[in-house]
């Protein structure tokens, strides 16, 4: 009976029609000096990066105080909601220098997440992917403000009490120290696996709306691009927010409040 319902199972395997297979997460690889190196995703980044340097130095040659262009007023709304932000979470007199970045941090994962959102197709998927779609991009953010924010909680209040702090926590001394260290640890893990998490999703389900007849294929697309601009924005926000909690916590000294 079992030899008989592995080749009833065989033949149903080789009779099923051959279904289209969904390739996403394929990356177009370039060897060098014995390291592999994603292409799309440095040419993507660079893409995103150029759009970024772009807007900034467009806006500080016209930059006006009369009536503000297209580009001054979003860096100046983007800049205030941050200011705001940083003020109330660490205050702009103790780390002035978290303004800066986390603008600058919100305008390029915005500006890489709506790539996504051109209205072109290659293949199976996205013509131009979103960096964060690639782990490894999101990790080398995280792994850059995860870095940062230690730096300066080393600065503000010097390495041994940075230590005595991020070792007692807020669940003070004892067995909870080794929650507290994986605490630290789990930050910069969710900081990135969840803007990453999110553009995988969209790039899955680009190459599924692929699979749709092309008469038709282009309603979804579209749908789902526009989402995929209020998804960018929020994921960029999320980021640039927790960057700033992540900052307050750690230049935090035990006297503050």
């Amino acid at each position: 009976m079992t030899v008989q319902l592995a080749a009833s199972t065989a033949w149903l395997a080789d009779s099923a029609p051959d279904e289209p297979k969904i390739k996403v997460g394929d990356h177009a690889v370039a060897h060098l000096l014995g390291m592999e190196f994603n292409v799309d995703t440095i040419v993507s980044t660079l893409v995103a990066a150029l759009i970024v340097l772009s807007l900034a130095f467009y806006v500080r040659i016209k930059v006006t105080s009369g009536v503000p262009n297209g580009a001054q007023l979003f860096f100046e709304t983007v800049t205030t909601q941050m200011r705001q932000q940083v003020e109330d979470a660490i205050g702009m007199k103790v780390a002035p220098f978290v303004l800066p970045l986390a603008v600058t941090l919100f305008t390029f994962i915005l500006l890489s997440n709506w790539l996504s959102a051109l209205p072109m197709q290659y293949g199976k998927g996205e013509f131009i992917a979103p960096p964060a779609s690639d782990v490894n991009f999101v990790y080398a953010l995280a792994l850059f403000v995860f870095l940062f924010y230690q730096l300066a909680g080393v600065y503000r209040r010097g390495p041994l009490t940075h230590v005595k702090q991020l070792l007692k926590g807020h669940t003070g001394w004892g067995p909870m120290v080794l929650i507290n260290v994986i605490e630290e640890i789990a930050k910069p893990l969710s900081l990135s696996l969840r803007l990453f998490g999110n553009m995988f999703a969209g790039g899955v389900m680009i190459s599924v709306i692929t699979l749709f007849p092309y008469w038709i294929s282009w309603g979804p697309n579209a749908v789902w691009k526009l989402f995929d601009l209020f998804v960018g924005a929020i994921q960029a926000f999320i980021f640039s927010l927790l960057t700033v909690l992540y900052f307050s916590q750690s230049m935090a000294r035990e006297h503050d409040h």
